[in-house]
């Protein structure tokens, strides 16, 4: 800040610029990233990319009852449930402090 409270200009931009930065970086890391889910104890495993496409899912045959397909079928999309919450969690730690702080650029927070 200068004298009167009137913000630095140049300091604005260089902060904007780390962020903007900072970003970029987690957006990277997001994208490699990987996460699962599970469900009934191990037995239905679903593994996300960062972008959430399905990469892998992992049936335990203990899960397969061919007069229980009800059962599967909820113990994959509890399973698809838990690796999307685990993303969401990723994505908020690694974007969260950093849409947090464009406030602090006399931006809205995302």
């Amino acid at each position: 800040m200068v004298q009167g409270g009137t913000p630095n200009l140049q300091q604005m931009l260089q902060q904007a610029q780390q962020m903007q930065q900072q970003l970029a970086n987690a957006q990277a890391e997001l994208a490699s990233a990987q996460v699962s889910g599970t469900a009934g104890g191990g037995l239905v495993t679903i593994t996300l990319s960062g972008s959430g496409e399905i990469l892998g899912v992992s049936i335990d045959p203990k899960a397969v009852d061919p007069a229980d397909v009800e059962t599967l079928e909820d113990l994959i999309t509890a399973a698809f449930t838990a690796a999307s919450e685990n993303m969401r969690k990723l994505t908020e730690q690694k974007m969260g402090p950093l849409t947090a702080g464009l406030g602090g650029l006399g931006l809205p927070g995302m």
